[in-house]
């Protein structure tokens, strides 16, 4: 029984999947993509404007709050990622969620905030939406204005579950020391 979670969460365009599938592959733990997901379960449905895509993120949500449950049963460790909003964001406290679950299963967390300059991130995420890897259930079907994006972002900073939280600033990627990160992983699950 480890009873060690990692959440992978911050800003948009960050580069947090690809680091939550790297950590995964090296330490040999599951890891649950919130974007990822949220593809999976809307595979057999249509979705054609950001308002039928929006509808699924709450059921993203649950469904991946429910499989790292399941995994907190047995005392497993999983890694969990995406843009978890603090509370007043949305109906749903899900920073309240997962810090509720890291309680009752006495876990422990270790959360790496990815963060950066929201002009570059908002110019990534640009890129990213014309990409069909986004898939339909993520994508915006229009341009989200920087100052949207920039606000957004901005408001996931108070994302907080308690434990130990490590800030990575990936304004540039090639400036930043993934294998540093994935060593404080490794000594967090051992």
């Amino acid at each position: 029984m480890n009873g060690k979670i990692i959440i992978v969460e911050g800003y948009l365009a960050s580069g947090k999947s690809t680091f939550a599938r790297r950590l995964s592959k090296e330490l040999t733990i599951p890891y649950l993509i919130k974007d990822t997901f949220k593809i999976a379960i809307c595979a057999s449905v249509q979705i054609t404007n950001r308002e039928e895509g929006g509808q699924f993120s709450a059921v993203t949500f649950d469904a991946i709050m429910y499989v790292t449950e399941r995994f907190m049963e047995t005392g497993l460790p999983v890694i969990i990622e995406g843009n978890f909003v603090p509370s007043g964001m949305k109906k749903v406290d899900e920073a309240g969620v997962i810090k509720a679950l890291i309680e009752k299963y006495g876990y422990q967390s270790l959360t790496f905030k990815f963060k950066g300059d929201t002009r570059i991130l908002h110019e990534r995420y640009v890129e990213r939406e014309k990409t069909p890897e986004r898939g339909d259930a993520n994508r915006d079907f229009c341009e989200t204005p920087f100052d949207v994006f920039d606000r957004y972002c901005n408001d996931l900073d108070a994302f907080n579950v308690g434990g130990k939280v490590i800030p990575v600033d990936t304004t540039d990627f090639d400036k930043v020391d993934f294998s540093y990160y994935i060593e404080q992983a490794r000594v967090f699950v051992t």
